[in-house]
Parts: structure tokens; C-alpha cells; sequence
């Protein structure tokens, strides 16, 4: 196991999420949308982050979510860590859009250069040896407040946060239940976590690339 391949949203209605993704952000294959709608309410336990290079970036990327329809749940602002904001899709996904960058340096992109699955974990040690055990390994870690995992080379980065700190974060409640509606590509054999997401196991080929861009139904 050496990553995540593309990250599945399930969306009551994928035509329509599939069309906000596409203009809000651009991942392309990275991100999917399957048809679902198994139960699920309050915080799902997961953010989807994207990392920039400018503030103007980052104002860039959120405008466009918010004109298809996303809700702010934090405004874009400076922080001790850079800037960013948080926005929830109207399929209910959670994502934050940050810089490490305060200012400006050049003309505004829709540049991304990290994708990240920031999951929450009940209890971040016992979910790290969990990856670890899976073949994973670790590029930075603070103790039990957070994890982020060495996926060098991997469309999508993977990361451990408490579940409250990851609530706190995307400024919501840390109740929730249902399910996660989130399914990790990446890997040979498909698993579940100790916090209740499902890993699919990734197969590739020129045949599955082409259909796995269109809207699936399962």
C-alpha cells in the first residue's frame, strides 16, 4: 500500500455534484462521484483539503465553490498557519482551501498542489498503526493530535486528526452518524479502518480509467 489513487464521494445526485466539483476545483480523477444515499447526518468525519500556493488562490478556488453553491462554514482569513477557509459542497463534503503563504506573490491560478484526506480518528494512535501496519509510513506526526502519512507520489495525501480537532477545524460539531459516504481507492485488497472507512482496492487499466471519470451508479 503505497497511497490513495482517487477519493469516491457518494452523492444522491452525482450529475450534479459531479458538474460543482468540476467547476469549483478540477481535480479530474482524483475525485469521483458514485450515486448513494444511505443515511447519514451531522460531521462525516473527514475533510477534503486543498493546498495553494497564494492567498489568491485560495480566495479563487472558494469563490467558485460558493457561486455553485457551497456553504461558507469559515470565512477565508489569515492565521497563524497561513490563510484558508472552509466550505461544505452541496452534496454535504466538507473541504478546506489553504496557503501557507500570507501574501500574494503572483496573478491568481486555479493551481492545486496538494490533495489531501484529512480523516478523523476516534483515537489517532491506535489508526496509525493501523496504516502502519498496511505499509504506510510516517512523514510527520504530533503525538496523538495528528498524523500525516509519506505518500510521495500518490494523487491524493492522507492524514490523522482527532475527530474533534477535525470538527473544531472545519468549524462544525463532532456529533455525527450514518455513514461516511467517502470510499478510499488505493491499495490491492480492499479494508476498513478502525474509524469506519472503506478502502477499495485500485484497478487501473485503460478500460476502468475511461469509465471511472463518468458518473457510476451502485
Amino acid at each position: 500500500m503505497t497511497g490513495i489513487q482517487s477519493v469516491i464521494l457518494h452523492a444522491p445526485d452525482p450529475a450534479a455534484a459531479e458538474e460543482f466539483y468540476a467547476t469549483a476545483f478540477g481535480l479530474g480523477d482524483r475525485l469521483l462521484v458514485h450515486a448513494a444515499d444511505a443515511p447519514t447526518s451531522g460531521f462525516r468525519g473527514y475533510i477534503l483539503s486543498l493546498v495553494v500556493a497564494q492567498p489568491n488562490i485560495v480566495d479563487t478556488l472558494i469563490d467558485a465553490a460558493t457561486h455553485g453553491g457551497a456553504t461558507t462554514l469559515k470565512p477565508a482569513q489569515k492565521s497563524f498557519w497561513g490563510y484558508g477557509g472552509v466550505v461544505q459542497a452541496p452534496d454535504g463534503a466538507i473541504w478546506k482551501i489553504a496557503s501557507s503563504a500570507k501574501k500574494d506573490s503572483g496573478p491568481a491560478t486555479r493551481d492545486i498542489d496538494d490533495f489531501v484526506l484529512l480523516l478523523g480518528a476516534a483515537e489517532v494512535r491506535a489508526t496509525k498503526h493501523f496504516y502502519l501496519a498496511r505499509g504506510l509510513s510516517v512523514a510527520k506526526s504530533f503525538g496523538s493530535k495528528y498524523v500525516e502519512f509519506d505518500t510521495a507520489g500518490s494523487p491524493v495525501k492522507l492524514a490523522l486528526y482527532s475527530r474533534r480537532a477535525a470538527a473544531k477545524d472545519a468549524g462544525v460539531a463532532a456529533d455525527g452518524t450514518g455513514s461516511h459516504r467517502i470510499v478510499i481507492v488505493g491499495g490491492s485488497q480492499p479494508f476498513t479502518d478502525p474509524d469506519g472507512f472503506t478502502w477499495q482496492a485500485t484497478t487501473r487499466t485503460s478500460t476502468d480509467h475511461a469509465v471511472t471519470v463518468n458518473r457510476v451508479s451502485i
